[in-house]
């Protein structure tokens, strides 16, 4: 048996999230927690056997002894609520929304460095996209002044909780460019694309280089980053190869002489959600590998 997990969140994010976790021997899934009992999530989960209560964190609450972790896969809003109560319990959150009350967590980068606090936020799909790409050239400079980047998704991909969570996805994606990236300055854009048919989840990372940086090593750090995000993530891919434009360039982060752009695109694995949706799929895989990391540590520290 591995350690017993809920997801909180029936909709689309939740019931993947519900097919990836089937697949792993260190996680148990016990219940999927909604607040309609009319959700297709609620439906599924129900015919493959797990609880599928519409009370949500009441649920919770009511059963403190039968998870030891909960995914939460609502609302930035919705899960500060939820926080409290499962601090209260003392079950161990991971925050799939943008509430970033918890430490961020991005699997290829500092997935172990969190595993002795009780919340750790997932960022957003963008930020799980593109700060590997910002951390993998600031580890081969002294210092990255500046990283911007722009999560392109189809319109499709993003439901409600997605619409609603606009904000707070620009604050927590230009934050994680900082504090997990290494930029001194970051900056985050969404842009929901209606096009048919829908478009893969595209990422542009732009990174400026202060004068003496390492050319040839930018570009290797960054095609490793892309292999080791792809163990998790497998439609995860660069576009084309990595560029270092010549500059200079004006930034918030101050005039640079060159900068690095890098194209990414994410196809998903299809499990529950369409595989255009790569921006959904991608939160759902590094929550996984988060959740595993977890299971091995307590496992470790029993």
């Amino acid at each position: 048996m591995g350690l017993p997990v809920a997801i909180i969140g029936s909709g689309n994010i939740g019931t993947d999230l519900m097919y990836k976790l089937e697949r792993s021997d260190l996680l148990d899934l016990v219940a999927v927690i909604g607040i309609d009992p009319k959700s297709d999530g609620l439906a599924r989960a129900a015919a493959r056997g797990y609880e599928a209560p519409h009370t949500g964190i009441d649920w919770v609450s009511e059963n403190p002894d039968a998870v030891k972790l909960v995914f939460d896969a609502t609302s930035a809003y919705v899960h500060k609520k939820h926080d409290e109560v499962l601090s209260q319990l003392g079950i161990i959150g991971v925050d799939l929304t943008p509430a970033a009350i918890g430490p961020k967590v991005i699997p290829s980068v500092n997935l172990t460095e969190h595993l002795d606090k009780r919340n750790v936020n997932m960022v957003t799909c963008g930020g799980q996209a593109t700060t590997p790409m910002v951390y993998a050239v600031r580890r081969v400079i002294d210092h990255l002044p500046y990283a911007e980047m722009v999560s392109t998704v189809s319109s499709k991909s993003a439901g409600p909780g997605t619409r609603q969570n606009i904000d707070e996805f620009t604050r927590t994606t230009a934050k994680a460019l900082e504090e997990i990236g290494g930029a001194t300055i970051g900056k985050a854009i969404i842009i929901l694309n209606p096009a048919e048919p829908p478009i893969l989840m595209r990422n542009t990372v732009f990174a400026g280089l202060p004068e003496g940086s390492d050319h040839d090593a930018v570009i290797d750090s960054i095609y490793e980053m892309e292999k080791a995000v792809a163990q998790f993530v497998p439609g995860y891919r660069l576009k084309n190869r990595p560029v270092i434009e010549e500059g200079p360039f004006n930034t918030p982060g101050g005039v640079v002489p060159h900068r690095a752009v890098v194209l990414l695109e994410v196809e998903g694995a299809g499990d529950y959600l369409p595989t255009y949706a790569g921006n959904l799929d991608i939160m759902t895989a590094a929550a996984l590998r988060v959740g595993e990391a977890f299971a091995e540590h307590l496992e470790v520290s029993a």
